[in-house]
């Protein structure tokens, strides 16, 4: 009876920290949060490509599935938006909007456990695909768990967000994951 009692109690437990999970609303927006990086940040100054957004960019949801165990299936998850020309948000005020690609920019928050993953995305055809991945292994590369494994180093391209870099950056990252990937431990 104790048992079956103390089972149940966990069960409820379980359920309502779910239900609070999946409750808790969307995130921050980065207008909300001024600790994120831009991709003008990372870009030096340059805009953007606004060649492959919708013609009318809408704000995207970023909704991130309930249930997500860990920094590995977050980053399959936005490994998996990376395609998704809508998973775009907009900052920079309705006087200078400028695109916010939800899926590199978590990517490269998440850092380490993204690199593999990206680097598996790197032979897409896909050229918008392939410049949010670029652009998420420029971020996700600089992660100190990262930088520590390779002595410093991480994927600098000198110019991201441009598909017509695609090429060039892509020869880039190829040749640092040829000197770095066996270095990388990832757990």
């Amino acid at each position: 009876m104790r048992q079956q009692a103390k089972t149940i109690g966990i069960a409820t437990l379980c359920t309502l920290t779910l239900l609070l999970a999946g409750c808790a609303g969307p995130s921050s927006t980065p207008s909300e949060n001024g600790s994120r990086s831009t991709p003008e940040a990372s870009n030096a100054g340059s805009a953007p490509s606004t060649a492959y957004l919708p013609a009318e960019m809408s704000q995207a949801k970023d909704w991130v599935p309930p249930l997500l165990a860990s920094p590995e299936e977050e980053a399959a998850y936005y490994v998996s938006r990376l395609a998704d020309r809508r998973f775009v948000g907009e900052y920079g005020g309705p006087d200078n909007p400028r695109p916010w690609y939800i899926a590199a920019e978590r990517l490269g928050e998440l850092g380490l456990p993204a690199v593999p993953l990206l680097f598996a995305r790197l032979n897409t055809d896909d050229q918008y695909e392939l410049m949010l991945v670029l652009y998420a292994l420029h971020l996700a590369t600089q992660d100190p768990l990262v930088t520590f494994q390779t002595g410093g180093e991480a994927v600098q391209l000198p110019t991201v967000l441009e598909p017509s870099a695609n090429a060039e950056n892509r020869r880039i990252a190829q040749q640092w994951w040829e000197r770095y990937s066996a270095q990388l431990e990832i757990r």
